[in-house]
């Protein structure tokens, strides 16, 4: 008895070639789609740790203003809650950290400039967790800043610009105090760029 490749050569090489082509198909859709699982995965865990740490900071800035010392969210922590910061009309409220370092910045927004001599915060934090809040802001919107020590300050924005990194300016005409909320931009992209966006507000008896 022949087989049907040996009895039609040409048919046997056709049938071994698709069969080919759809192993390699299959292939293909399923490194496709453990590569997709991993980008998701990837693109989810940002967010997710963020979520996840704001708890743990939350816990953290409470201990710290019930004790008025700086309580580290985790025992290896390099930085520890300074305040924190809400915005009542989008409904928001951040843990604010000290210090200036991207790793810091992972976890939650974090004070790049806190200088009571010159009565001037500046605050940075990503544009996809933390400070994506920033691009509903509003001229007018009230910012509220609770220290750990208790201290409280209202702060109501007055600018909303977007400019270079390296062309960021503090304003010299401010009387009374200013907060600066920085973030990368623009907004939809996770890929890195020389603009930033920020918020100016300056300092007001209440909120």
């Amino acid at each position: 008895m022949h087989t049907a490749s040996a009895d039609h050569p040409q048919e046997g090489r056709a049938q071994e070639k698709g069969e080919v082509w759809r192993a390699f198909r299959v292939a293909a859709f399923v490194i496709a789609l453990v590569a997709g699982l991993g980008l998701t995965a990837k693109a989810l865990y940002v967010p997710i740790k963020a979520e996840v740490a704001q708890v743990m900071l939350d816990h953290a800035f409470d201990q710290s203003l019930a004790s008025g010392q700086a309580v580290k969210p985790w025992s290896w922590a390099d930085t520890a809650p300074m305040a924190r910061i809400s915005v009542e009309r989008l409904g928001v409220s951040e843990v604010v950290l000290s210090g200036g370092s991207g790793e810091a910045m992972a976890f939650g927004p974090t004070a790049l400039l806190d200088d009571s001599a010159s009565r001037i915060t500046v605050l940075a934090a990503h544009r996809d967790t933390h400070f994506d809040f920033v691009r509903d802001l509003k001229v007018g919107d009230v910012v509220r800043m609770q220290r750990i020590d208790g201290r409280e300050a209202y702060f109501r924005v007055r600018a909303l610009q977007t400019v270079r990194w390296d062309q960021f300016g503090v304003p010299s005409d401010h009387d009374t105090g200013l907060l600066a909320l920085t973030t990368c931009y623009p907004f939809d992209t996770h890929e890195p760029g020389p603009l930033r966006r920020v918020a100016w507000a300056e300092r007001i008896d209440s909120g």
